[in-house]
């Protein structure tokens, strides 16, 4: 074996030990696909009961699910927004105690309608409807 086809075939080996860690992580069966986006057409529902959203319980509380911040506002309303910062595309934050959605990276303040109170972000939150039926939350 030559010098190049040794190199060659080291880079081409080194390549397949790089990668197959990925490929066999896309693969793997512990893994849950995201839920799909909300619309009207493909709404989606949420387990109130489930531990995963056990914030939700109380007024104030906040849960992801995929790309969405959900928020309790009351007792028996909820929100459903991007939890998408417009900005920089950074996850917020829920601030109970302010009742305002903070972008922890650059600053952006937004209402719980979605709407900008404070930049740099210059375009509202997406918002999703939602209701409530016993413990189940559609989001559309």
């Amino acid at each position: 074996m030559d010098r190049k086809e040794f190199f060659s075939k080291a880079l081409l080996g080194g390549s397949v030990l790089f990668l197959a860690p990925a490929v066999f992580e896309s693969c793997s069966k512990g893994s849950s696909p995201a839920p799909a986006t909300p619309s009207s057409s493909n709404p989606q529902v949420i387990d109130l009961s489930s531990a995963t959203y056990s914030s939700l319980q109380t007024v104030g509380g906040y849960a992801y699910y995929g790309d969405i911040i959900l928020i309790r506002t009351g007792q028996s309303s909820y929100v459903a927004l991007s939890k998408v910062c417009t900005h920089q595309g950074c996850t917020v934050d829920y601030s109970s105690s302010a009742k305002s959605i903070v972008c922890p990276c650059h600053g952006s303040v937004f209402n719980t309608s979605g709407s900008v109170l404070q930049g740099p972000a210059a375009t509202s939150l997406k918002s999703y409807s939602v209701s409530v039926s016993g413990t189940k939350l559609t989001i559309g």
